[in-house]
Protein backbone atom coordinates (compact mmCIF):
# COMPACT_ATOMS: atom_id res chain seq x y z
CA UNK A 1 0.00 0.00 0.00
CA UNK A 2 1.34 3.39 -1.05
CA UNK A 3 0.35 6.66 0.61
CA UNK A 4 0.83 9.99 -1.16
CA UNK A 5 2.70 12.78 0.55
CA UNK A 6 1.75 15.57 0.39
CA UNK A 7 -1.99 15.05 0.62
CA UNK A 8 -4.91 16.62 2.47
CA UNK A 9 -5.14 20.13 3.86
CA UNK A 10 -3.29 22.92 2.10
CA UNK A 11 -2.46 26.29 3.65
CA UNK A 12 -5.49 28.04 2.13
CA UNK A 13 -7.92 25.41 3.39
CA UNK A 14 -6.35 25.34 6.84
CA UNK A 15 -6.62 29.13 7.05
CA UNK A 16 -10.28 29.10 6.01
CA UNK A 17 -11.30 26.36 8.47
CA UNK A 18 -9.37 27.96 11.34
CA UNK A 19 -11.03 31.27 10.46
CA UNK A 20 -14.50 29.87 11.09
CA UNK A 21 -13.37 28.02 14.22
CA UNK A 22 -11.72 31.12 15.66
CA UNK A 23 -14.67 33.32 14.72
CA UNK A 24 -17.04 31.00 16.58
CA UNK A 25 -14.75 30.97 19.63
CA UNK A 26 -14.34 34.74 19.63
CA UNK A 27 -17.78 36.03 18.65
CA UNK A 28 -19.97 33.06 19.55
CA UNK A 29 -22.71 31.48 17.46
CA UNK A 30 -24.12 32.16 14.99
CA UNK A 31 -21.42 32.91 12.47
CA UNK A 32 -22.75 32.73 8.92
CA UNK A 33 -20.68 31.34 6.04
CA UNK A 34 -21.50 32.05 2.41
CA UNK A 35 -21.24 28.76 0.47
CA UNK A 36 -19.22 25.84 1.83
CA UNK A 37 -16.11 27.24 3.52
CA UNK A 38 -14.15 24.51 1.68
CA UNK A 39 -15.47 21.70 -0.50
CA UNK A 40 -15.69 18.90 2.03
CA UNK A 41 -18.95 17.75 3.56
CA UNK A 42 -17.31 16.48 6.77
CA UNK A 43 -15.61 19.80 7.44
CA UNK A 44 -18.89 21.62 6.85
CA UNK A 45 -20.83 19.24 9.13
CA UNK A 46 -18.27 19.66 11.91
CA UNK A 47 -18.46 23.45 11.73
CA UNK A 48 -22.26 23.34 11.65
CA UNK A 49 -22.16 21.30 14.86
CA UNK A 50 -20.08 24.07 16.42
CA UNK A 51 -22.60 26.76 15.46
CA UNK A 52 -21.71 27.89 11.94
CA UNK A 53 -24.65 28.51 9.60
CA UNK A 54 -23.96 27.91 5.92
CA UNK A 55 -26.00 29.84 3.36
CA UNK A 56 -26.01 29.98 -0.41
CA UNK A 57 -26.49 33.72 -0.75
CA UNK A 58 -26.29 36.79 1.46
CA UNK A 59 -30.04 37.42 1.43
CA UNK A 60 -30.26 34.48 3.85
CA UNK A 61 -28.10 36.35 6.39
CA UNK A 62 -29.86 38.74 8.81
CA UNK A 63 -28.90 42.39 8.33
CA UNK A 64 -25.96 43.35 10.52
CA UNK A 65 -24.86 39.76 11.17
CA UNK A 66 -21.33 38.39 10.81
CA UNK A 67 -20.53 36.41 7.67
CA UNK A 68 -17.42 34.62 6.41
CA UNK A 69 -16.61 34.47 2.70
CA UNK A 70 -15.38 31.01 1.67
CA UNK A 71 -11.88 30.07 0.54
CA UNK A 72 -13.03 30.15 -3.10
CA UNK A 73 -13.52 33.92 -3.17
CA UNK A 74 -16.37 36.22 -4.12
CA UNK A 75 -17.06 38.81 -6.79
CA UNK A 76 -17.12 42.56 -6.11
CA UNK A 77 -20.93 42.40 -6.44
CA UNK A 78 -21.08 40.12 -3.38
CA UNK A 79 -18.77 42.42 -1.42
CA UNK A 80 -20.99 45.40 -2.31
CA UNK A 81 -24.14 43.54 -1.32
CA UNK A 82 -22.63 42.75 2.07
CA UNK A 83 -21.79 46.41 2.60
CA UNK A 84 -25.28 47.52 1.62
CA UNK A 85 -26.78 45.12 4.19
CA UNK A 86 -24.34 46.25 6.90
CA UNK A 87 -22.92 42.73 7.29
CA UNK A 88 -19.75 42.24 9.31
CA UNK A 89 -17.58 40.36 6.84
CA UNK A 90 -14.52 38.17 7.27
CA UNK A 91 -12.83 37.35 3.98
CA UNK A 92 -11.36 33.83 4.11
CA UNK A 93 -10.54 33.78 0.39
CA UNK A 94 -7.35 31.81 -0.22
CA UNK A 95 -4.55 34.31 -0.92
CA UNK A 96 -3.67 32.36 -4.07
CA UNK A 97 -7.21 32.94 -5.37
CA UNK A 98 -6.94 36.62 -4.42
CA UNK A 99 -3.80 36.76 -6.58
CA UNK A 100 -5.83 35.61 -9.60
CA UNK A 101 -8.49 38.25 -8.85
CA UNK A 102 -5.82 40.95 -8.86
CA UNK A 103 -4.48 39.69 -12.17
CA UNK A 104 -8.00 39.88 -13.64
CA UNK A 105 -8.41 43.47 -12.44
CA UNK A 106 -5.05 44.48 -13.91
CA UNK A 107 -5.63 42.81 -17.28
CA UNK A 108 -9.13 44.29 -17.54
CA UNK A 109 -7.85 47.78 -16.69
CA UNK A 110 -5.28 47.43 -19.50
CA UNK A 111 -8.02 46.59 -22.01
CA UNK A 112 -7.48 42.84 -22.30
CA UNK A 113 -10.11 40.19 -22.89
CA UNK A 114 -9.50 37.54 -20.26
CA UNK A 115 -9.73 33.89 -21.30
CA UNK A 116 -10.52 32.23 -17.98
CA UNK A 117 -9.81 28.49 -17.93
CA UNK A 118 -12.11 26.80 -15.44
CA UNK A 119 -15.40 25.08 -14.73
CA UNK A 120 -18.72 26.88 -15.18
CA UNK A 121 -20.62 27.28 -11.94
CA UNK A 122 -17.61 26.80 -9.66
CA UNK A 123 -17.54 29.48 -6.94
CA UNK A 124 -13.94 30.38 -7.69
CA UNK A 125 -14.68 30.94 -11.37
CA UNK A 126 -17.73 33.05 -10.55
CA UNK A 127 -15.68 35.20 -8.20
CA UNK A 128 -12.81 35.73 -10.64
CA UNK A 129 -15.10 36.41 -13.61
CA UNK A 130 -17.00 38.87 -11.44
CA UNK A 131 -13.96 41.13 -11.34
CA UNK A 132 -14.42 41.89 -15.05
CA UNK A 133 -17.63 40.22 -16.25
CA UNK A 134 -17.79 42.08 -19.56
CA UNK A 135 -14.20 41.21 -20.44
CA UNK A 136 -14.07 37.57 -19.38
CA UNK A 137 -14.65 34.53 -21.60
CA UNK A 138 -14.83 31.10 -19.96
CA UNK A 139 -12.83 28.26 -21.53
CA UNK A 140 -13.76 24.93 -19.94
CA UNK A 141 -11.93 22.39 -22.11
CA UNK A 142 -9.10 22.36 -24.68
CA UNK A 143 -11.60 21.68 -27.46
CA UNK A 144 -13.42 24.93 -26.60
CA UNK A 145 -10.51 26.84 -28.11
CA UNK A 146 -11.70 25.87 -31.60
CA UNK A 147 -14.91 27.87 -31.07
CA UNK A 148 -13.18 31.11 -30.07
CA UNK A 149 -12.85 33.93 -32.56
CA UNK A 150 -11.06 37.24 -31.97
CA UNK A 151 -9.50 39.85 -34.28
CA UNK A 152 -5.79 39.45 -34.96
CA UNK A 153 -5.04 42.61 -32.98
CA UNK A 154 -7.22 41.69 -29.96
CA UNK A 155 -5.52 42.04 -26.59
CA UNK A 156 -5.88 38.60 -24.95
CA UNK A 157 -4.66 37.17 -21.68
CA UNK A 158 -5.33 33.88 -19.92
CA UNK A 159 -5.99 33.07 -16.28
CA UNK A 160 -7.11 29.84 -14.66
CA UNK A 161 -9.00 28.36 -11.76
CA UNK A 162 -6.46 27.29 -9.14
CA UNK A 163 -7.63 23.68 -8.76
CA UNK A 164 -7.49 22.31 -12.31
CA UNK A 165 -5.55 19.49 -13.88
CA UNK A 166 -2.11 20.92 -14.62
CA UNK A 167 -1.70 18.85 -17.80
CA UNK A 168 -5.13 19.69 -19.23
CA UNK A 169 -4.71 23.38 -18.42
CA UNK A 170 -1.34 23.51 -20.15
CA UNK A 171 -2.87 21.77 -23.18
CA UNK A 172 -5.58 24.43 -23.28
CA UNK A 173 -2.96 27.17 -23.06
CA UNK A 174 -0.94 25.50 -25.83
CA UNK A 175 -3.96 25.53 -28.12
CA UNK A 176 -4.83 29.11 -27.20
CA UNK A 177 -1.30 30.28 -27.95
CA UNK A 178 -1.24 28.40 -31.27
CA UNK A 179 -4.46 30.13 -32.34
CA UNK A 180 -3.76 33.51 -30.75
CA UNK A 181 0.02 34.18 -30.78
CA UNK A 182 -0.50 37.52 -29.04
CA UNK A 183 -1.83 35.77 -25.91
CA UNK A 184 -0.40 37.17 -22.66
CA UNK A 185 0.49 34.95 -19.70
CA UNK A 186 -0.27 35.74 -16.06
CA UNK A 187 2.77 36.89 -14.06
CA UNK A 188 2.98 33.43 -12.49
CA UNK A 189 1.20 30.09 -12.76
CA UNK A 190 -2.37 30.31 -11.40
CA UNK A 191 -2.79 26.64 -10.46
CA UNK A 192 -1.91 26.53 -6.79
CA UNK A 193 1.13 24.77 -5.36
CA UNK A 194 -1.01 22.28 -3.42
CA UNK A 195 -3.00 21.22 -6.48
CA UNK A 196 0.21 20.71 -8.44
CA UNK A 197 1.95 18.85 -5.60
CA UNK A 198 -0.98 16.47 -5.09
CA UNK A 199 -1.13 15.71 -8.81
CA UNK A 200 2.60 15.00 -8.95
CA UNK A 201 2.23 12.71 -5.92
CA UNK A 202 -0.72 10.79 -7.36
CA UNK A 203 1.21 10.23 -10.60
CA UNK A 204 4.00 8.70 -8.53
CA UNK A 205 1.77 6.37 -6.51
CA UNK A 206 -0.63 5.67 -9.37
CA UNK A 207 1.68 4.66 -12.19
CA UNK A 208 1.92 1.00 -11.14
CA UNK A 209 -1.16 0.79 -8.92
CA UNK A 210 -4.01 -1.64 -9.39
CA UNK A 211 -6.25 0.71 -7.41
CA UNK A 212 -5.98 4.37 -6.37
CA UNK A 213 -8.38 5.62 -3.71
CA UNK A 214 -8.88 9.38 -3.55
CA UNK A 215 -10.55 10.73 -0.42
CA UNK A 216 -12.51 13.91 -1.16
CA UNK A 217 -15.99 15.27 -1.79
CA UNK A 218 -17.72 15.22 -5.17
CA UNK A 219 -17.81 19.03 -5.42
CA UNK A 220 -14.07 19.28 -4.74
CA UNK A 221 -12.50 20.10 -8.10
CA UNK A 222 -8.98 19.17 -7.01
CA UNK A 223 -10.16 15.79 -5.61
CA UNK A 224 -12.00 14.89 -8.81
CA UNK A 225 -8.91 15.83 -10.81
CA UNK A 226 -6.79 13.43 -8.74
CA UNK A 227 -8.88 10.49 -9.95
CA UNK A 228 -8.40 11.60 -13.56
CA UNK A 229 -4.66 12.12 -13.09
CA UNK A 230 -4.26 8.69 -11.46
CA UNK A 231 -5.92 6.97 -14.41
CA UNK A 232 -3.88 8.99 -16.91
CA UNK A 233 -0.71 8.00 -15.03
CA UNK A 234 -1.47 4.31 -15.50
CA UNK A 235 -3.58 3.22 -12.54
CA UNK A 236 -5.82 0.31 -13.48
CA UNK A 237 -8.70 1.75 -11.44
CA UNK A 238 -9.32 4.83 -9.33
CA UNK A 239 -12.29 5.92 -7.23
CA UNK A 240 -13.18 8.99 -5.19
CA UNK A 241 -14.84 8.49 -1.83
CA UNK A 242 -16.01 10.92 0.84
CA UNK A 243 -15.03 8.55 3.63
CA UNK A 244 -14.43 4.91 4.53
CA UNK A 245 -18.16 4.09 4.44
CA UNK A 246 -18.12 4.45 0.64
CA UNK A 247 -15.37 1.88 0.05
CA UNK A 248 -16.46 -1.13 -1.98
CA UNK A 249 -14.57 -4.27 -0.96
CA UNK A 250 -14.94 -5.67 -4.48
CA UNK A 251 -12.52 -2.97 -5.67
CA UNK A 252 -9.76 -4.91 -3.89
CA UNK A 253 -10.28 -8.12 -5.89
CA UNK A 254 -6.94 -8.94 -7.51
CA UNK A 255 -5.36 -5.67 -6.39
CA UNK A 256 -1.72 -6.26 -5.48
CA UNK A 257 -0.88 -2.56 -5.07
CA UNK A 258 -3.35 -0.10 -3.57
CA UNK A 259 -2.51 3.61 -3.35
CA UNK A 260 -4.25 6.27 -1.27
CA UNK A 261 -4.33 10.06 -1.42
CA UNK A 262 -6.71 12.89 -0.57
CA UNK A 263 -7.75 16.27 -1.88
CA UNK A 264 -6.61 19.60 -0.48
CA UNK A 265 -9.73 20.10 1.68
CA UNK A 266 -9.72 16.69 3.40
CA UNK A 267 -8.93 16.23 7.12
CA UNK A 268 -6.35 13.50 7.53
CA UNK A 269 -8.41 11.46 10.00
CA UNK A 270 -10.60 10.45 7.03
CA UNK A 271 -7.51 8.99 5.34
CA UNK A 272 -6.45 7.25 8.56
CA UNK A 273 -9.81 5.47 8.67
CA UNK A 274 -9.34 4.28 5.09
CA UNK A 275 -5.86 2.97 5.93
CA UNK A 276 -7.26 1.05 8.91
CA UNK A 277 -9.95 -0.49 6.67
CA UNK A 278 -7.33 -1.61 4.17
CA UNK A 279 -5.00 -2.94 6.88
CA UNK A 280 -7.79 -5.20 8.11
CA UNK A 281 -8.08 -6.59 4.59
CA UNK A 282 -4.45 -7.47 4.01
CA UNK A 283 -2.80 -4.14 3.19
CA UNK A 284 -0.81 -3.23 6.29
CA UNK A 285 2.10 -0.83 6.75
CA UNK A 286 1.37 1.84 4.18
CA UNK A 287 4.56 3.21 2.63
CA UNK A 288 4.59 6.99 2.29
CA UNK A 289 5.84 8.28 -1.05
CA UNK A 290 7.12 11.84 -0.50
CA UNK A 291 7.31 14.00 -3.61
CA UNK A 292 7.37 17.47 -2.03
CA UNK A 293 7.63 19.26 1.30
CA UNK A 294 4.99 21.87 2.15
CA UNK A 295 5.75 24.51 4.77
CA UNK A 296 3.61 27.43 3.55
CA UNK A 297 1.18 29.00 6.01
CA UNK A 298 -1.06 32.04 5.61
CA UNK A 299 -1.98 34.60 8.25
CA UNK A 300 -5.62 34.87 9.28
CA UNK A 301 -7.92 37.41 7.57
CA UNK A 302 -7.14 40.94 8.72
CA UNK A 303 -10.60 41.48 10.24
CA UNK A 304 -10.30 38.42 12.45
CA UNK A 305 -6.62 38.99 13.19
CA UNK A 306 -7.42 42.48 14.48
CA UNK A 307 -10.18 41.29 16.80
CA UNK A 308 -8.21 38.30 18.08
CA UNK A 309 -5.25 40.53 18.87
CA UNK A 310 -7.49 43.00 20.69
CA UNK A 311 -8.89 40.12 22.77
CA UNK A 312 -5.41 38.79 23.59
CA UNK A 313 -5.97 35.59 21.59
CA UNK A 314 -3.50 33.68 19.41
CA UNK A 315 -3.46 34.70 15.75
CA UNK A 316 -1.32 31.84 14.47
CA UNK A 317 -2.36 29.20 11.95
CA UNK A 318 -0.56 26.02 11.03
CA UNK A 319 -1.39 23.35 8.47
CA UNK A 320 -2.79 20.37 10.40
CA UNK A 321 -2.00 16.99 8.84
Amino acid sequence: MLLAAPRGYCAGVDRAVVTVEQALDLYGSPVYVRKQIVHNKHVVANLEARGAIFVEELDEVPAGARVVFSAHGVSPAVVNEAAERDLKTIDATCPLVTKVHREAVRFAADGYTILLIGHAGHEEVEGTAGEAPDQTVLVEHPDDVDKLEFPADAKLAWLSQTTLSVDETMETVRRLRAKFPQLEDPPSDDICYATQNRQVAVKEIGAAADLVIVVGSANSSNSVRLVEVALEAGAKASYRIDDVSELDESWLDGAATVSVTSGASVPDHLVTEVLAYLAERGYPDARAVQTAEETLAFSLPKELHRDLKAAGRSTKTAVRL
